[in-house]
């Protein structure tokens, strides 16, 4: 019997010394620290524009730093600094790079129940402005690299933390400063980030998406001009008669349909998931003979599924006139144009100059910020090691999905890392309401705070813990 212990607790201790089971944390005193750390986070009025990251970034130093872990800072502008640290593994695999930003988008405080930078916690919600974008990611990135340290987790990468400035608008202070200067700091095999996440419906789970690829915005000027005149005598040149058409043909105007990669397979797990007529309508999506049929469906239901099947311009910005009694000589309409990862953008121009169809109107590209293609793989070990995590922390199916929007992870997909944007459970009902991301009354879940920091974790272990 004694010989028998002995071997079981030989065995006990190889387990552990292998790494293949790392030591768990104290969840519950975790929670407790994960929104102590939030809520000081959200509270940093970290606006962007003017971007004052400073506090916040100075705050994450402190705290990581504190338990020993390593930090450099990296700052194009004195108050608007960027936060690498890095936990170092045994070189085997290369390493694995978490992302979150710090800035948060403006605020209008009037309209705001609970005041925008309170992290007010009320019925089970933190309230707050970068409560979901993306001060979870920050809050809950900082906790993984503490819980590696503490647990002395043996790792065969290096996981590297990156605090973010400039997301929401002045990428030459973050991403791209970091990429085109100090890219050997933070290059790894793959990345986890922001604009995925797990959706809720009337409080169950309903399924994941991971984002692995997206679309890629431009900006096109609609400019008419014609003979400025008295307001009392109307022209047919009026150019503002002339740019009200041409923005009323864009209305119309469709790109050519067409999927790709993750767009296929999310359509496919998402009749997979779904019964009846919605099933079926997106098994339609995958036939060529059904998809336009599909579309014109999905415009006048589900827009945000529309826009995933071909290039979109939207014209949000017009200026004409300048006073009531005089017919202006021109008039401009901008429009915000997201062309496919692999479309050609001199061609989508030319096909919404063909449906604009009026030499008085000049159709071109505007000023914009214009960020690289590039996608993440379906068939790699970090999407199918966030595919486990989903299934156990969220017990359902994982989505790939295009994001419509833009994202810093354009640029270091464009650097070959192959980035996965991940994020919280939130309410599906919420963002109609008001509660989403960049709203009014953005909150998140403490819950499901909680919740994402133990799926990270999962995921963070898998991928990069001693095996």
């Amino acid at each position: 019997m004694k010989r028998a212990f002995l071997i079981g607790g030989i065995f006990l201790l190889a387990t552990s010394v292998s790494g293949q089971q790392p030591a768990q944390p104290d969840w519950s005193a975790i929670e407790t620290e994960t929104m102590r750390h939030f809520q000081a986070l959200v509270r940093f009025d970290t606006t962007d524009p003017p971007g004052n990251e400073k506090p916040a970034a100075d705050y994450v130093r402190a705290v990581l730093e504190k338990e020993g872990i390593p930090v450099q800072i990296f700052s194009l502008e004195p108050n608007r600094p960027n936060l690498v640290a890095r936990l170092k593994g045994n070189g085997s695999k290369r390493p694995l790079l978490l992302m979150g930003h710090t800035d948060v988008v403006n605020v209008d405080a009037a309209k705001w129940t609970h005041p925008p930078f309170s992290a007010a916690v009320e019925g089970g919600y933190v309230y707050g402005r970068g409560t979901l974008d993306d001060k979870d990611s920050v809050a809950t990135n900082t906790m993984i690299m503490l819980m590696l340290k503490r647990l002395n987790v043996p790792l065969d990468r290096d996981v590297i933390f990156l605090a973010e400035a400039g997301e929401e608008g002045s990428t030459r202070v973050g991403i791209q400063f970091i990429v085109n200067q100090h890219f050997a700091d933070i290059d790894a095999e793959f990345c986890l980030a922001e604009t995925g996440g797990v959706v809720r419906e009337g409080g169950q789970v309903k399924y994941a998406t991971v984002q692995t690829v997206e679309k890629i915005p431009h900006a096109v000027d609609l400019t008419a001009r014609g003979i400025s005149g008295h307001g009392s005598v109307p022209l047919l040149t009026n150019p503002i008669v002339h740019l009200g058409a041409a923005i009323a043909r864009v209305g119309d105007w469709h790109s050519t349909l067409r999927l790709n990669e993750t767009t296929r397979e999310y359509f496919t797990r998402l009749a997979a998931i779904t019964s009846g007529e919605e099933a079926q309508r997106y098994r339609d999506v995958l036939d060529p003979s059904k998809i336009a049929a599909i579309d014109r469906y999905f415009h006048g239901n589900d827009p945000a599924k529309a826009a995933l099947l071909h290039a979109t311009a939207s014209p949000n910005i017009v200026d004409g006139g300048y006073r009531i009694n005089v017919i202006p000589s021109e008039a401009k309409a901008t429009l915000d144009l997201r062309i496919l990862p692999d479309d050609d953008p001199k061609q989508v121009l030319e096909s919404i100059r063909k449906a604009v169809n009026d030499p008085a109107v000049d159709v071109s590209f505007g000023a914009r910020d214009i960020r690289p293609g590039g996608k993440s793989g379906l068939e790699t070990e970090a999407f199918r090691t966030i595919e486990a995590a989903v299934k156990r922390q969220y017990d359902t199916t994982t989505l790939p999905i295009m994001s419509t929007g833009a994202t810093d992870m354009a640029y270091l997909r464009a650097k070959g890392v192959q980035c996965y944007g991940i994020g919280p459970a939130v309410d599906n009902e919420d963002g109609p309401k008001g509660f989403g991301s960049h709203s009014d009354q953005e909150r998140i879940l403490e819950s499901e705070l909680h919740r994402f920091v133990r799926f990270t974790w999962d995921i963070v272990t898998q991928l990069a813990a001693r095996k």
